[in-house]
């Protein structure tokens, strides 16, 4: 609660602004908003003032009401800040405005209210809103219903534009949004986040939200969202566990045969630890062993000298691969690009490795 203190204190001077230049339902909607977030006393008591503020201007609008009309047009302040003008008798909308109106209205699904295709990206949502939005604001436009078509595209792109409300949406459909009214629900679940009008300031004004940057508005008691959020913490801290269990357990295992696995009992390089040389009696292949050999080793002498003169035949058959594969491969270049000197060169690259193995097999 402590951290929400900056953001309410910023919504506290928001409304004292919209206070001054006379808009009272913006000034309320944003103390209700600072009291959410951190309540204080200077926010409760301006919002009462402005309670008796809105039915002082309720019980004047009553009495105009009551009195007849002789002369000019009355005015009454409408959402978002448009004037409706009364007993003019004269359309302020044209046939069209009201038929896109109607249209919008009767939309079901979000994607028909923005015209788009289920496989519509972010850029054709922000074009369709872009041009809609402008279309059906209520300062522009004063068809009747003009104000709740601006809302449900709003909402719509609200909903769109975050990749997680989409998904749940093109799984669900409005059939769960029908079903979440008939069942009373708290909080619809493909409902934006923010209002329209919010999101029609902040696409217009320059600074567009991203889909991590939503502000809930919803009323939730304290101890439920406290609950949600201890059990999301559970949850990803179990899922992070799961995703290093590969991990730890393979440490783990690696720990483990350090423990277990002795090391080998010769070298064919000479090391600190292997720095005793010997040569077996066959090849005369040169290995080394510990310092402790004669005393510790019991076994067949015959049969690790076999596994030393096995093991470097197969290191040099490997070494010899390699050296064959290069000069062949120099070879190759020369005659391609009748270079003598790099061909003369070749022909006479060193091949130890086979040699040996010649000289072993001879």
């Amino acid at each position: 609660m402590e951290g929400n203190r900056d953001e309410s204190e910023r919504c506290y001077h928001l409304a004292n602004k919209y206070l001054s230049v006379g808009d009272l339902e913006k000034a309320k909607k944003f103390l209700h908003k600072a009291e959410r977030l951190y309540p204080t006393q200077k926010a409760k008591d301006l919002l009462e003032r402005i309670e008796s503020m809105s039915d002082d201007e309720s019980t004047q609008d009553n009495k105009e009401n009551q009195e007849p009309q002789k002369e000019g047009v009355r005015h009454r302040r409408g959402s978002f800040g448009r004037d409706k003008t009364e007993g003019s008798g004269v359309k302020d909308y044209t046939e069209e405005q009201l038929t896109m109106v109607r249209k919008i209205k009767k939309c079901k699904d979000y994607y028909e209210i923005l015209g788009v295709e289920k496989t519509a990206t972010e850029i054709e949502l922000k074009k369709s809103y872009r041009r809609l939005a402008l279309q059906m604001h209520p300062d522009k436009n004063k068809a009747p219903g003009a104000t709740e078509a601006f809302k449900a595209i709003g909402n719509a792109f609200a909903v769109l534009s975050d990749e997680s409300k989409r998904r749940r949406y093109d799984a669900y459909g409005p059939e769960m949004e029908e079903t979440n009214h008939r069942r009373h629900t708290y909080r619809n679940e493909f409902e934006g986040d923010i209002s329209p009008e919010e999101l029609f300031n902040m696409f217009f004004g320059g600074g567009f939200p991203s889909n991590n940057v939503y502000t809930h508005h919803t009323h939730r008691p304290r101890h439920r969202h406290h609950h949600s959020r201890e059990h999301v913490s559970n949850d990803s801290g179990f899922t992070l566990l799961l995703q290093l269990s590969p991990i730890l357990l393979l440490v783990f295992l690696s720990l483990l045969s350090s423990w277990f696995v002795s090391d080998p009992i010769y070298s064919l390089h000479p090391s600190g630890k292997y720095d005793t040389e010997r040569t077996t009696s066959n090849l005369h292949v040169k290995y080394y062993v510990k310092n402790d050999f004669k005393v510790e080793f019991k076994g067949d002498l015959r049969r690790i000298e076999r596994n030393v003169e096995e093991e470097y035949i197969s290191n040099l058959r490997q070494n010899c691969w390699r050296e064959r594969t290069y000069k062949e491969n120099l070879l190759w270049r020369a005659r391609n690009h009748a270079d003598a000197r790099l061909y003369e060169k070749a022909q006479n690259h060193p091949t130890p490795s086979c040699d040996r193995l010649q000289s072993i097999y001879a």
